[in-house]
Parts: structure tokens; sequence; C-alpha cells
């Protein structure tokens, strides 16, 4: 206003408007530290999403937090989204694609042993899965095998092709990390994936005296750890990523692999990292909870099966 009115008063101008020099110096000086506060916040983020790329808003609030009370910062996690929107750096997800399950095979399929079972530790439960990568020769193949419990990836390999290699080496990597602290047995549960029903796969888990159990139908809701996972690495760590060779990948997914265990928070496991959470020796909270879009969904699909069963009456 000043600029447009050089001539006029800072008293005048403050006495047309209804405020007080001193409110008219507080309000530049509340100004000035939301400027430099912002300024700080984004700062933060770009310094974790280096590490995750594509973090969501709601874990980066628990990264950033513990700046934030350092620097006496005083914000809130709808603050949070409304100044990642203002800049256009809340994310956005993408669907996957590419097939890379083959359970149309004359292989033994097992039955799936998770069904009500009840995780209270690490090395009770391991899930697995494949997802794919992209390069400029072509498509790369990154196997996981992930605790429930805690989390964690406790085994990946990259591969070039679909065949059993790549799953195998990720669950070599698994069964040397093995603390073997379970009282429980423990169990590998994958899809019903050509790769998982190998000879030489299933004879690595036997030899391990791990029970075998897999999903029975092709249903992602069976393995969903495990396809979360896959997730979250692919829309966090290397979204929309094409890597020049198959060398670049590699050295890049460990890294990822790394910083997913070493760094994102996980509300399942009480915000703590899975490298953390399974190392604890406490009861681990969960502390996720269905937000206002979730529940419009849920309740908007709910109330289409509704219909769709009263018509079917």
């Amino acid at each position: 206003m000043r600029q447009v009115f050089p001539n006029v008063s800072l008293e005048r101008l403050c006495a047309l408007f209804g405020v007080t020099r001193q409110a008219y110096y507080e309000t530049q000086a509340n100004e000035k530290k939301t400027t430099i506060a912002n300024a700080l916040v984004l700062g933060f983020v770009k310094e974790f999403r280096n590490d995750i790329p594509l973090v969501g808003t709601r874990k980066l609030y628990h990264l950033i937090d513990p700046h934030l009370q350092i620097h006496g910062i005083k914000m809130g996690r709808d603050q949070l989204f409304n100044l990642l929107r203002f800049h256009g750096l809340l994310v956005r997800r993408r669907k996957r694609m590419v097939k890379t399950t083959d359970s149309h095979h004359w292989l033994k399929k097992y039955p799936n042993l998770t069904k009500d079972i009840v995780i209270n530790g690490i090395e009770q439960l391991w899930v697995s899965d494949i997802t794919y990568i992209r390069t400029l020769q072509g498509f790369a193949y990154l196997s996981l095998i992930t605790d429930v419990y805690s989390r964690k990836i406790v085994g990946h390999a990259l591969h070039p092709t679909l065949e059993a290699h790549g799953c195998m080496e990720a669950l070599e990597m698994a069964i040397s990390n093995r603390k073997c602290t379970s009282m429980f047995k423990l169990i590998h549960h994958s899809d019903r994936g050509i790769q998982y029903c190998s000879y030489a796969y299933i004879e690595l888990l036997q030899k391990a005296e791990i029970d075998i159990s897999m999903t029975q139908s092709g249903s992602p809701y069976e393995n969903a750890l495990a396809e979360r996972v896959n997730g979250i690495l692919k829309n966090e760590f290397y979204p929309r990523r094409v890597y020049q060779n198959y060398k670049e990948a590699k050295k890049q997914i460990d890294r990822n692999v790394l910083n997913y265990n070493t760094v994102r928070p996980h509300s399942s496991i009480d915000f703590l990292t899975p490298d953390a959470a399974h190392l604890s020796s406490m009861k681990l909270k969960k502390r996720w909870k269905k937000y206002p879009y979730q529940n419009k969904i849920r309740k908007e699909v709910e109330f289409v099966k509704a219909s769709t069963e009263s018509m079917n009456v």
C-alpha cells in the first residue's frame, strides 16, 4: 500500500484502515517470520525428498517435525499440506502396469497359511513379491522379501529377467540376515508365480525350514503388504524414473532400499523406521487411520454394494 501511495504518511494510511502503527509493524514482522519459516520448511522437505523423492505429506510431517521443534516453528500437518499445495509439491500416485506374475503353470501350489494369523514379533511371516524397474535397455525386475511385523525389507535383488534367479538371490540374502529370535516357525508367503513355485526356490525354503504359503487367487489383497512395499518404493523412491542401464538401476535400488529401511517412518509400526522396529523389543502400536477421503470412498463402495444386493433380491 505504501508503494501505491508513497506521498501518504504511514500514520494516515493506518487511520484509513482502522489499525494502529504498532499493529502494522507487528503484521509486517509476523509476515517476515512466516516467510522465513516457510523457506526453512521447504528446505527440510527438499532434504528428505532427496532420499525419498515422493514421500507422502503425512510421513513427511513426522520426518521434519523434530527440525521444526528445534527451530521453534509451529506448523501443523494441515498447514504443511497447504504449503506444499501452494508450491505444487503434493504427491500424485500412479498405477502399476507391467504384469510380473505367471500363475498358469503345472508346478505345485501351496495353501495360504496366513489367514487369521496373529503376528506379534519379527521373523514370523515374510512376504515376497516382484516389481519392475524401467531402464533404457528394457525392464529389470526387483524381488523383495519383507518382514511383516517390522516392515523391514530383509532381502532384495534386481535381475534383468523374470527367471527365478532374482527371487532366489533375495531369499538367500534374507536367510543370511535372519536373527532367529522368534519362538514361532517362520512362514514365507508369496503369490503363485512360477518363480516362487520353482523346484530350486522351494528347495531353498525347505532347507531353511521355512513353511511355505501362497495366495489362492489373483487378488492382490491376499498379498497386500508385499504389494504395499512395492508401491512405496515405486511411488516414493523412484517415480517415473528411467535408468540409463541395469548397472545404474542396481546401484540406485540398493540406496533406495537402505533409505526405506533406515529413513522412512511407518504409521503401522509406531512411526518408527523398519530398521528400528526390527531391533525394538517394545510392542509396536499401529497409528494409521482412515482419512476423510478414504472414508468417503469406503462409504460409496458400501452404498453401491448394498444397492446391487437389493436389486438382486
